[in-house]
């Protein structure tokens, strides 16, 4: 079966975005972030998104300013999925479109079940919460940044026994990255 793992950033204090939703705390990543994110597009095939990432990175990876980035065309190429109710499509510059659906529920139950590598939801913090709620996540990574922001949204809403799988430093950019599996009874399995 089909894995989907959660690859959110947050600062030191657990804030996947400030306030205002943003993540400039995050500030330029960037080199070993990136190779690491290159690595871990070998062992996926679907990227999942909700549509408000999905405006903010199709704004920024299928256009000219991202041609320097190390992996602008691999991430360009893999399938996208972005769930909506307010989106009719979902293009994606010269790639090929992102498929729209109204339920991360009912496609990612169905997509766990057909053959195919690993699906990643990047951001997309209430599609996140959503499938963590409902079981589906099989993996959860937390890069963690060297800040604190006192404030801000949180990717966990109240207690998730989570069991380590791995850590990683990024030392370019002090980011930890964090792995998990959920531990709740029968969670994305």
């Amino acid at each position: 079966m089909r894995k989907v793992i959660v690859h959110e950033y947050v600062s030191a204090d657990g804030f996947v975005a400030d306030r205002d939703g943003g993540l400039d705390f995050l500030g330029p990543i960037g080199g070993e972030v990136d190779l690491a994110i290159l690595r871990e597009l070998d062992e996926i095939d679907t990227i999942l998104l909700g549509a408000r990432t999905y405006e903010e990175f199709v704004g920024f990876w299928p256009t000219p300013e991202s041609s320097d980035e190390v992996i602008s065309e691999r991430l360009n190429a893999t399938p996208k999925v972005v769930f909506s109710t307010r989106l009719e499509s979902a293009p994606w510059g010269d790639w090929p479109e992102a498929r729209v659906q109204p339920s991360a529920y009912e496609t990612v139950t169905e997509l766990k079940k057909q053959p195919g590598k690993s699906m990643i939801v990047w951001g997309s913090i209430e599609i996140a919460q959503a499938l963590l709620e409902a079981g589906l996540v099989d993996e959860v990574w937390l890069g963690v940044a060297p800040v604190v922001l006192g404030e801000g949204r949180r990717l966990f809403p109240g207690r998730a026994d989570l069991e380590w799988i791995g850590t990683q430093t990024f030392a370019d950019s002090g980011i930890q990255m964090l792995r998990y599996r959920p531990k709740a009874a029968g969670a994305g399995r």
